[in-house]
This record gives C-alpha cells, structure tokens and sequence, in this order.
C-alpha cells in the first residue's frame, strides 16, 4: 500500500495564492465592466472608488464601530445555538427514539425563511439585541446539530468497544474518546453557522431595526448610495473572511490527529533529504522506507513494514 502525503508547505502556498488568484480576476472583470460602459456606475461602481469609499468609512471609525455591533450580535447567537445543538446533537446520535421524534420537525424548520420569523420576534420579545439574537440563533441552529451528529456517528465502533473495555462509560467517554474526535465535525458546523449567524445579524437589523451593519446598508440603501453600499459589503465580506480564517485556526489547533500530521511532515522532510525517518507513536500505523531504488529491506524494516500492516 503506498501512502500519499502532500507538503505542508505546498499545501500553505496554495490555500495563500488560489483565492489572491481568483480575487484578482473577479476584480479585473469587475473594473472591465465599468470602464468599458457596459454597466452604469450608479448600478454598479468602479472598484477603485467603492475601495477608497471604504478606506475613508473604515478610518473614520464610523464603519468598524457598526461592524463591532454586528459581530456582537452574531457571536451571542452563535452561543445560544451551540449551547442547545450541541446537547440535541448528542442526543439524536446516540438514541434513535430523539431522532425519530426530532428529525421531521428539524427539516420542517428549515423551510421557514428567517425574514419570516423576524415579525413574530418583534411581537413576542420586542425590540432591541434579543429578538436579533435569537434569530442568529435560530439560523445557526440547524448546521450545528448536523455537524454534532455527523462527527458523532463517524466514530468507529471498535474505538467506542475498546475505550468500553478500558472501563470508559457516560461521561468519560464523552470527554476523552467522543469529544476529542467529533470536535472536528463540531467545529466546521460552527464555522458555517458563524458566518450564517452574521447574515442573521444583517437580516435581523433590516427587518427590526438595530445599531450595525444592517442599519447601515437601510440607510444607505433608501439614499442610493451604491458606492457606500459596496463599501458596507466589503466590510460584511472581510468579517466573514476573518471568522472563517479563525475558526480554521481553531480547527487545526485542537485537532486530535494533529501531532500525526506533524510527524508525518518530519519524515516528508527527512525523505527529501534523503535519509532515514524517524518512525514517532503517533506514526504507528503510517510507514514510509526511504531508501534508493534497487536496495533490499532489510530484516527489521521487513519485521516493521509486517507489523503496522503496510506494505
């Protein structure tokens, strides 16, 4: 069996330069479009000046103050979701009779367009961070539970058999055998619903009023302003670039495969220098010989290879 395994390094250079890449033809598409005439500026604006919009809002403090706001109310949806989903997630996982009880009405929520709920919020909660949060909460809801009960099941039966044969029940379990490896799964729900959840916020203050971002785009919105409306735009999209980025930093720092990855990239390296790695624990079941064509293993790395099960 042979084991592929990609450079750290390319792997940084290419999460780096495919979306600068990609950015820079959206861009030049989207100057070619206005300098050409073949969409009015009041429709669509030149990039050049949507930018310099944006740098004058973003210095004056104005634009990061209603940004702050709306970051806010997502993050307390965010919380409120997870703290429900998570405790519903495991339950469905792990009991068929919640699943089959709960599942429909999941899928029939998601039917409900949130601009929908945001009335009914006002009614029943009134105005102000609440009923945003709440609608934050509710789009946020859904993946969550999904990622819970996805990361769950994905944990193998042996793994569950073996740490129950090693004494591990209920809690300690959860802790230290189903936590760690659905964390992954739970994170990227997470990431997804951050970013919804700050669609939410926008949706929330357009619909019932509020101090951020939302509040802007109606105003500017009712004054035709394109140029700040794209300006407000680009904020939105720098927000949702920064909460992804740091939950993939997340991700990867509490990532439980995380110190296999690290040494395999050690023996990535100690084969591109041409010597021998350096077999870790952590690579116990990931074997990989560096040694010149035509050269014969000897008895102990056959006894290895024969061991850890790789060929």
């Amino acid at each position: 069996m042979t084991t592929q395994i990609t450079h750290p390094r390319l792997r940084l250079s290419v999460r780096v330069l495919a979306p600068l890449v990609l950015g820079a033809i959206i861009l030049g598409a989207w100057q070619f479009a206005t300098a050409s005439g073949a969409v009015a500026p009041t429709l669509l604006p030149p990039p050049g000046e949507v930018f310099a919009r944006f740098g004058a809002d973003f210095a004056s403090g104005e634009l990061v103050k209603y940004a702050g706001i709306t970051v806010l109310e997502a993050l307390l949806g965010c919380l409120l979701a997870a703290g429900v989903a998570l405790p519903m997630g495991y339950l469905i996982a792990r009991a068929r009779i919640a699943e089959a009880a709960v599942s429909p009405y999941l899928a029939a929520s998601q039917a409900i367009p949130a601009i929908a709920i945001a009335p009914l919020l006002v009614i029943w909660v009134g105005y102000g961070l609440l009923p945003i949060m709440l609608l934050c909460a509710l789009l946020v809801f859904f993946p969550v539970v999904l990622s819970t009960v996805l990361g769950l099941r994905t944990i193998g039966k042996d793994v569950l058999e073996a740490a129950q044969l090693d004494g591990a029940h209920g809690w300690s379990m959860l802790r230290h055998i189903e936590w760690p490896l659905a964390l992954p799964a739970v994170l990227t729900g997470l990431r997804n619903g951050f970013t919804l959840s700050v669609t939410g916020a926008v949706v929330g203050e357009l619909v019932m009023g509020g101090h951020g971002l939302g509040m802007v785009l109606s105003v500017q919105s009712m004054s035709m302003d394109t140029t700040g409306l794209f300006a407000t735009l680009v904020m939105l999209a720098l927000i949702a670039i920064v909460i992804y980025m740091a939950m993939l930093v997340v991700e990867s720092a509490t990532d439980p495969m995380r110190p296999a990855a690290r040494d395999r990239a050690r023996v990535v390296e100690a084969k591109e220098a041409e010597a021998e790695p350096v077999i870790t624990p952590a690579l116990a079941r990931i074997t990989i010989l560096s040694r010149p064509t035509g050269r014969v293993a000897g008895p102990r790395e056959r006894a290895y290879t024969l061991e850890s099960g790789v060929a």
